[in-house]
Parts: structure tokens; sequence; C-alpha cells
């Protein structure tokens, strides 16, 4: 990990400890996150529920790590596709301008005249529940922040006297990309990644907390705020577990954002 800085070492040590525990959870903790047991709601830490149990007597720690894979599945698929397209796009508009920049410019603005949060509440209601939906509207906000950000930087880019060298001694396109554009992009892109997953992290957990997104049982950390709200006084411990949970990955996310060295 040469070349990163120790806030960004440690935002990715933090995430890796946070997937390890999710998705290692069905091996060493072998609990089932819909199991109900009414006879044990609101049950404190113990050698039997390591995290304690939910209002419905449901594994704390079973249904975080569940919550966990679901929310990094979410942000695997919404970063990985504004991220592509976001930098195919941006990277054609910029370098060729005319009618490709005019018509992607004209989507982006699109885009930008709702809020981010709105336009993805108008896609979360044409299927209520449904995880397409959530991809699909985080998806298209995303990519707004990627193409802007590249286009820009390739207009930039174009007109040095590298990338005029290049094209006069005949050098493809594709290879003035691999040669000058990307290794200009990535440090950028790395960072715009990186916030980009801790605002679909939180996008996630206010559309659950507002119950917009998912439908229950489904572990979700902001369904799982809202359904343990009224809990808190009974037990606080209880509902602060998956605020924990998200403040953990947004930080972790946020520490890998920083800058290279």
């Amino acid at each position: 990990m040469n070349g990163f800085s120790r806030a960004q070492k440690c935002g990715a040590f933090l995430l890796i400890f946070l997937l390890l525990a999710a998705y290692l959870q069905p091996y060493y903790y072998p609990m089932d996150e819909a199991f109900q047991n009414l006879n044990k709601i609101l049950q404190k830490p113990s050698a039997l529920y390591w995290l304690g149990t939910d209002h419905l007597g449901r594994d704390m720690l079973a249904r975080l790590a569940s919550a966990v894979r679901l929310s990094f599945s979410l942000i695997v698929l919404s970063v990985g596709c504004a991220l592509l397209f976001g930098l195919l796009f941006g990277v054609l508009a910029g370098a060729f301008g005319g009618w490709i920049d005019r018509i992607f410019s004209f989507v982006c603005h699109i885009i930008m005249a709702l809020p981010g949060l709105l336009f993805v509440l108008l896609f979360a209601a044409l299927s209520p529940g449904a995880f397409w939906t959530l991809y699909l509207g985080i998806s298209l906000v995303m990519w707004v922040e990627f193409f802007r950000v590249v286009r820009a930087m390739t207009q930039t880019l174009a007109g040095s006297n590298e990338i005029q060298s290049s094209r006069l001694m005949g050098m493809s396109f594709f290879y003035c990309f691999k040669r000058h554009f990307f290794p200009r992009l990535a440090p950028v892109i790395l960072t715009l990644s990186a916030f980009a997953a801790a605002n679909a992290v939180l996008a996630l957990a206010t559309l659950g907390f507002i119950n917009v997104g998912l439908r229950p049982p489904t572990p979700e950390l902001g369904l799982m705020m809202t359904e343990l709200f009224p809990y808190y006084y009974e037990a606080p411990y209880i509902f602060m577990l998956p605020i924990i949970v998200v403040c953990l990955l947004v930080f972790s996310f946020q520490l890998m954002s920083g800058r290279m060295k």
C-alpha cells in the first residue's frame, strides 16, 4: 500500500475488518438473522447473543452482519456502474466535444435539476421495497459527479502538448487514454469513489429510516433504526448498534478518500 497516506490505510483496515466480520459471520457465529424468539426480546449481550437481540428476539449480530453485506453489495453495484459510465462518457464528452458533449451534458443537467435524495425517492416509488430501484436511483445520482469531474479534467488534458504530440504521431485514442488520460484521472477517481461509497451508505440508511427503501424483515441499517427507535429508552444500547455501524462504514470511506502521498 505504498503511496497511500496513514489515514487511507486506517480506513482500508477498518473497512476490511467490517467486511470480514460481516461475510464470515455465518461461519464463526451461525445464527439466523430472521429467527424470532419472543421470549428473548431486547436481551443484553451475553454468551448466547453476542450483541443482544432486538424487539422481536432476533439476533443483532447476525442482522447487522447481513445489513453490512447488503449495503456493501449496493455500494459495489452503484459506485461501479457510476464510475464506469461516468468515466466512459466523461472522457468521450471532454475529448471529442460537439454533439456527444451536448447530449451527455443535457442528461446531466436533467438529473441535477432535482436534489439527489429526491431523485432516488422518485425511483424508489416506482417499486417500493425493490433493490433495483434503489440501485438505479443512487447510480444515476453518483454518475453526475463522476461525469462532471472526468469531463472537466479531460477537456484540460485534451489540449496539452503531450496529447497533441501523441495524436500527431498517429497514436490511437485508446493509447492516449491509457498513457495520458487515465494516469491523471485515477487519483481523482479513487477519491470520488470513496466519497460516493460513503454517500451510498447514507442514502440507503436514510431511505430505510423513512420507510421508503427495503421492507421488513430485510436486515437493513436504516430500517433497523426505525424499528428500534420506539425502544430507545428501554434498550438504548440495542438502538445505537446500527447507528454505530453506519458511522464506522462512512468513517472508513471518508478516511480512504484522503489525499495520496
